[in-house]
């Protein structure tokens, strides 16, 4: 996770320390399973890793997780969203985020190239957000944007399946 990242996990949930995830909650295990690496078929989705507060503070879970779909996207997004310009479509909101890339790799089957969403939401009951709500934006495709690059590059994606090294948090031209 870049540094960026980690500060907008601070500006998200308010702590700068987080309890340890699961040894399989990685981006190198979820990428194994992303290209069927793993012994088995690849699955179409599931989580990187979940990130949770420490122990003794208020509790926040965020989900990080992945999909695999066959096309490029379609149609409007909810209203709640703000378009950025990242990947194939990169969509945030004050509770979560999600970019999809487009990801030409020889770790994945097919010659046609998959299209990955990672995702970055709250668990738990649904809640207002709290704080500035273009700075929780941010926040969320911030991190989205660090774990969609940390799975391009570990998937071998020709040119990081189209993700520049930064974040582009000013919002797509409509």
């Amino acid at each position: 996770m870049t540094a960026d990242a980690a500060e907008a996990l601070g500006v998200i949930t308010g702590a700068s320390q987080f309890e340890a995830s699961a040894e399989k909650s990685t981006i190198a295990h979820a990428a194994q399973e992303l290209s069927g690496d793993s012994g088995g078929p690849g699955t179409v989705d599931g989580d990187v890793c979940r990130i949770y507060t420490p122990v003794g503070t208020p509790e926040v879970e965020l989900r990080i997780t992945w999909l695999r779909s066959d096309g490029t996207p379609v149609g409007d997004p909810a209203p709640k969203f703000t378009v950025l310009p990242m990947g194939e479509r990169a969509l945030t909101a004050t509770d979560g985020a999600v970019i999809r890339f487009a990801c030409r790799s020889g770790k994945l089957t097919g010659s046609a190239p998959a299209h990955v969403d990672i995702g970055v939401e709250r668990g738990g009951m649904p809640t207002e957000p709290e704080g500035d709500s273009d700075e929780l934006k941010d926040a969320y495709a911030t991190v989205a944007h660090s774990f969609s690059l940390a799975m391009a590059k570990e998937l071998g994606c020709e040119n990081d399946g189209g993700l520049e090294p930064r974040p582009s948090l000013d919002p797509a031209p409509r």
